[in-house]
């Protein structure tokens, strides 16, 4: 039995018009819906609202995934002042995709910093609908299992066996003595 949950997400991306020699628009996510139904293959992108420089067009639908190994990632998330839903982006690379394509939707921090290695990736944190924050709280409540802090305990030092903490050949000098 598997305790991860899944919801559909609906991807928003803002195209806006930029003055840039190279570039005609620049791409970001902007929202997340909640429970979207599945876009076609090759419908392209589904224009939702525009504006005089700007359009936020619905770009794809992704799983949200939720695992109980990740639960601390998600009380960080929940725990700032808003919570982000993570979503990875990736230019497209066929001719006939659209300029980006919605790759990874996630709400934990750690994995979403993970792609941010990656310079052909946008990856940026929208806002966390309540819906979404709810459902992730209830799954932390379920599945968050608090690990204890354990520090480590460091031997005491002898100078009767032999000089430094490190030992010789670990950066510490042996019995004391100058190379």
């Amino acid at each position: 039995m598997s305790a991860r949950e899944i919801i559909q997400l609906g991807i928003v991306v803002e195209r806006r018009k930029i003055d840039n020699r190279w570039q005609d628009y620049a791409w970001r996510p902007v929202a997340v819906i909640p429970g979207a139904a599945p876009m076609e293959p090759g419908e392209g992108m589904r224009l939702l609202r525009n504006g005089d420089d700007w359009s936020h067009f619905q770009v794809g639908t992704l799983p949200l995934e939720l695992y109980p190994d990740e639960t601390d990632g998600y009380r960080t998330n929940l725990s700032g002042n808003v919570p982000c839903v993570y979503v990875v982006l990736s230019p497209g690379e066929e001719e006939d995709d659209p300029e980006v394509v919605p790759f990874l939707a996630t709400v934990c921090p750690n994995e979403a910093a993970d792609y941010l290695e990656d310079s052909d990736q946008m990856v940026e944190g929208v806002a966390m609908p309540g819906e979404i924050a709810a459902w992730v709280q209830e799954f932390v409540d379920k599945y968050h299992v608090e690990v204890p802090f354990k520090k480590r305990k460091r031997e005491p030092y002898d100078p009767r066996k032999g000089g430094s903490r490190r030992g010789p050949g670990k950066g510490g000098r042996s019995g004391g003595q100058a190379p």
